[in-house]
């Protein structure tokens, strides 16, 4: 297999936020078995994506959604997961992304050329088309039978704050019950580097719906806002949007994470909204 190239010198200030994804001590299931049914959860970065997929895992039967293709070293899945080729790749993501019940998932941050890459290496599958296709049909090769869900965040402002915050100190998440050990950041702001993420998200988001357009992909679209003020409504609309059959009642555990916006985060908003619009004369917002 061709390998993908090292990511060094192809990717902004903020792309790479934490080390690589394929966790060692996740073992998976005891005998990959092809899943019945699979999801995407495409996302942005600080949408909430990271806290909807552990109140997913935490049911036993929504799969086990993560980053399982995110690798900055080397953008080539075959040297990531120490394997051969692109069957014994799949292998390894089933296992990874796979509940006992057949439900394999994953979670996908969009970035090119990272896309492109991924797709370079899916379409090395046996049996796939030699000739580019479009999108979602390589990706269905890796994952059958999948459905494709949407994480946004409305408000851009306030994801770009919290983006630029998580990059500064590098808490990117807080488990419940951790104390915040966040440095001082209260002379840091910075109205460029927020206005070019507030950019940033948009584009990407762009790109993951024209993905959705070029493939008549209908996926069903959470919102940051919707899923904080509605929980364990949010993973139930999920779970009944993917089919997956429910022996029971469905157990889904409390949030795992810490909110991480504060008054600082705030003040950086209200700043931002100042600063962008100065001499205006119809306000945005």
């Amino acid at each position: 297999m061709a390998t993908s190239g090292q990511c060094g010198g192809l990717f902004g200030l903020y792309r790479v936020k934490r080390g690589r994804c394929f966790d060692e001590n996740i073992s998976g299931n005891a005998t990959t078995v092809q899943p019945t049914r699979s999801y995407i959860i495409w996302f942005s970065q600080r949408t909430g994506s990271t806290l909807l997929c552990k109140a997913l895992e935490s049911t036993g039967i929504a799969g086990r959604p993560g980053e399982w293709l995110w690798d900055p070293e080397t953008f080539d899945l075959c040297t990531s997961y120490g394997v051969r080729n692109m069957e014994e790749v799949r292998e390894k993501l089933w296992e990874r992304g796979s509940t006992s019940n057949g439900v394999c998932a994953v979670k996908f941050g969009m970035f090119e050329p990272h896309h492109s890459l991924l797709l370079e290496q899916f379409r090395q599958l046996p049996g796939s088309p030699t000739a580019p296709k479009r999108p979602a049909v390589a990706w269905e090769r890796m994952y059958p039978n999948c459905r494709h869900l949407f994480m946004t965040r409305r408000n851009k402002v306030r994801l770009a704050v919290s983006w630029r915050k998580a990059f500064l100190s590098q808490q990117w998440h807080l488990a419940r019950g951790e104390d915040a050990s966040a440095p001082d950041l209260a002379g840091e702001y910075d109205r460029d580097n927020i206005q070019s993420l507030v950019i940033e998200a948009t584009l990407r988001e762009a790109a993951i719906a024209e993905i959705f357009v070029e493939n008549d992909i209908v996926p069903l679209t959470i919102a940051y806002e919707d899923f904080i003020s509605d929980f364990d409504g949010t993973v139930r609309k999920i779970i009944e949007f993917l089919g997956i059959p429910v022996p029971g009642d469905l157990d889904i555990d409390a949030p795992r994470l810490e909110k991480l916006a504060d008054d600082l985060s705030e003040q950086w908003v209200q700043r931002f909204r100042d600063d962008v619009q100065q001499g205006w004369q119809n306000r945005g917002w």
